[in-house]
């Protein structure tokens, strides 16, 4: 059977963020705290930027996972939130489960703490209910690199796409000529070293 290449549509894909708590998010092992952070709000700003629906969830804030971090919800002000009271798997919880439905997208970009758990368990079944599941790898945390490889296994075998925010920003756009600024500022802002790029190619526009 020849390959689909089910490219990500920003006209029909909603992002998930899935249990990004203040608690939790202490569990990640496999990238440093800033490099973390940097990841889970270039992402975040990449949802933005597009205007796509985004759906944020937490579970059992009142223990120890803590609140959302407060980045995402100050970069995605008009995203749905659902609290959940306790469902590991947030398919578990009709409000969550509802909240995807009612983006009417069928593509989702999923991205979560811990990647084995929050992320895996609603992925797998986002895929059993016949959506197109794409993982972000490096906004999604967990406690070391084994455990994220062998939930990358999983994921991917069951269909998931593998892919990191920088990926996920790029197959959106589709070409650079529909917003050098804008797109090109995203990369500027959240990749150090496109930084100095992104500075040669105004000045360069400038001096025109």
């Amino acid at each position: 059977m020849p390959f689909t290449y089910k490219r990500l549509d920003k006209d029909d894909c909603v992002f998930l963020f899935v249990d990004h708590q203040a608690g939790l998010v202490q569990l990640v092992g496999d990238f440093n705290p800033h490099e973390f952070r940097t990841n889970v709000l270039a992402l975040a700003k990449v949802a933005s930027y597009y205007g796509a629906p985004a759906v944020l969830t937490t579970s059992f804030e009142s223990g120890p996972n803590g609140p959302l971090v407060k980045e995402i919800r100050d970069e995605l002000p008009n995203a749905t939130f659902i609290a959940r009271p306790g469902q590991i798997n947030a398919m578990d919880n009709e409000d969550f489960v509802n909240a995807v439905k009612a983006t009417g997208k069928k593509q989702i970009v999923i991205s979560g703490v811990l990647t084995e758990i929050c992320v895996a368990f609603p992925a797998l079944s986002l895929v059993e209910q016949g959506y197109d599941v794409f993982v972000v790898t490096d906004a999604s945390g967990t406690f070391a690199e084994h455990t994220r490889e062998a939930a990358h296994k999983r994921m991917s075998q069951a269909g998931c796409q593998l892919l990191n925010w920088a990926a996920v920003a790029a197959e959106l756009h589709r070409d650079w000529r529909n917003d050098i600024e804008g797109f090109g500022g995203i990369w500027r802002d959240f990749i150090p070293s496109y930084w100095c790029l992104m500075q040669s190619y105004t000045a360069s526009q400038n001096a025109k």
